[in-house]
């Protein structure tokens, strides 16, 4: 018989939890502290609840994975920016927005795809799921910075990209950790670049 609709959900929900559990686990203790007994005593499941969802390890980091680019893509929300060749200011405060929200309320997902990211490195089963992921968020970004006008879309998606994940390590993990840029600094750094890339004059 087909499964009901209300185990299917229930099944989800419980893989959903477990993987909130397991990347808030990541960020506070790393990987060393990333077990199936600590992802069941953080989110207040049974003994052996894990396992039954993620029975091994690299499951449970693939569920991480997964869960996190769900998050991250809502965070995001690049598909929901007003649209750039009717409102290119608007599409700077709702990304300078965003970087600043990655910097505090979302600072623990930050923290956790750090983890991720250097464990798939020496993981190539992982990098496999970590590198599809990150593609649903470079296919957006590519097609926005092509509706800016970019005449090097790849490249300059590359760019941005490069330049948020500078400022998300750097002040999240690195040398300016104690440190967050204030919104109307983002944005200006974000209208630069983006000027750059277009040559047409930054604002002052």
């Amino acid at each position: 018989m087909p499964e009901r609709p209300t185990t299917t959900a229930a099944r989800a929900a419980r893989a959903d939890l477990v993987a909130d559990a397991a990347l808030a686990l990541l960020a506070e203790r790393g990987m060393r502290g990333l077990t199936h007994r600590a992802v069941d005593e953080a989110a207040g499941l049974p003994q052996g609840s894990t396992s039954n969802v993620a029975r091994t390890r690299q499951a449970l980091l693939e569920l991480a994975v997964r869960r996190l680019a769900d998050r991250e893509e809502r965070v995001l929300a690049l598909q929901e920016l007003p649209d750039p060749r009717k409102d290119a200011d608007a599409v700077l405060d709702a990304l300078a927005l965003t970087a600043h929200r990655a910097l505090t309320h979302n600072r623990e997902l930050t923290l956790a795809r750090y983890e991720l990211a250097l464990e798939a490195t020496r993981r190539p089963e992982l990098r496999a799921h970590f590198d599809a992921a990150g593609a649903r968020f470079r296919a957006q970004l590519t097609a926005l910075v092509t509706a800016l006008g970019s005449p090097s879309p790849d490249r300059h998606a590359l760019t941005l990209i490069a330049w948020a994940d500078g400022l998300l390590f750097s002040c999240v993990a690195g040398s300016y950790h104690a440190e967050i840029p204030p919104v109307p600094d983002i944005r200006a750094d974000l209208r630069e670049i983006i000027a750059g890339m277009l040559g047409t004059r930054s604002a002052e």
